[in-house]
């Protein structure tokens, strides 16, 4: 596996699209959707976490990507991989990730995609959306990868 370590200059952006089984005031969702602040505080605190997409609502949920009113995003940026990881598969994110498909439905094509940003950007739903559809086409790329197959931060610019 390629190393994903930070260089300076560059942080690790990250795009995860969910499509929803049940609306999300469904009771089927609560569970879920009761979940999303504690989770998304724990995430704030994380070592490496630096930001994530949120709407006046605090999360993400009503942030209208690829066109799809059953699609959720949930976009962050962190410090490196090892950083996003350890969040990922620790705690309650972890158990949250264990019932994603009694809330989500399962889907072929890629719905998370990885790149590097230069340090202090923040990416926007339309820059998501342009590196899934990136990976969806041509794989992974230093443009849009994934946690499994992951590209080096460019090299910091000598002067």
């Amino acid at each position: 596996m390629t190393s994903l370590a930070p260089q300076p200059g560059h942080e690790l952006a990250q795009v995860n699209i969910a499509r929803l089984r049940f609306p999300l005031d469904s009771p089927e969702l609560k569970d879920f959707v009761d979940a999303l602040d504690p989770v998304n505080a724990i995430a704030d605190r994380a070592a490496g976490f630096i930001w994530r997409l949120r709407s006046e609502t605090g999360n993400a949920t009503d942030v209208p990507v690829l066109g799809d009113s059953w699609l959720i995003v949930n976009m962050s940026v962190w410090r490196d991989r090892d950083a996003l990881t350890a969040f990922m598969y620790q705690g309650q994110h972890r158990e949250l990730l264990a019932r994603r498909r009694e809330w989500f439905e399962r889907v072929a094509e890629a719905m998370t995609a990885l790149w590097w940003v230069p340090a202090g950007e923040r990416p926007t739903v339309q820059d998501a959306e342009e590196r899934l559809r990136h990976l969806r086409e041509h794989g992974p790329t230093e443009r849009a990868f994934t946690l499994r197959t992951g590209f080096p931060a460019p090299a910091a610019a000598t002067g």
